[in-house]
């Protein structure tokens, strides 16, 4: 079974991606872009703009689509995830939802923090960051 879901990369005005640290399985302890399922007939901006409202606390508008990865989950669900880049247009981040934490991450420090697989070689593939992708 296939399920949609969508990510959103935020960054701030000194170039900061926002993460949000996961509180549930999948990949629960490991840091990522805030998103996650699309509910029944919701499209992927809707589905964003309440996902990241849920699990951080921030209105946004939604951008261009970057990417798109699937990743294997329990089982044999596969999920198909489309990540936009997005603008906060609202609010102070804080953890909500199934987010156990929520920080704004230096691209240096993207290397030292337990990521979920792929996502960084995923933002970097997609030419997202705005340094171009961190030297371990």
């Amino acid at each position: 079974m296939r399920v949609n879901c969508v990510g959103a990369i935020i960054f701030d005005a000194s170039d900061q991606l926002l993460l949000i640290k996961r509180g549930h399985p999948p990949g629960m302890g490991t840091w990522s872009v805030p998103g996650g399922r699309l509910e029944p007939g919701e499209t992927d901006a809707e589905g964003l703009r309440r996902e990241v409202l849920e699990e951080t606390g921030l209105r946004v508008e939604v951008g261009r689509l970057a990417g798109v990865v699937e990743r294997p989950g329990p089982g044999g669900v596969t999920y198909v995830i489309r990540d936009y880049l997005a603008r906060v247009a609202a609010g102070v981040p804080v953890a909500g939802d199934d987010a156990a934490d929520v920080r704004w991450c230096a691209m240096d420090e993207l290397v030292r923090l337990p990521l979920a697989d792929g996502l960084l070689d995923a933002l970097a593939g997609w030419d997202v960051l705005p340094t171009g992708p961190p030297v371990p």
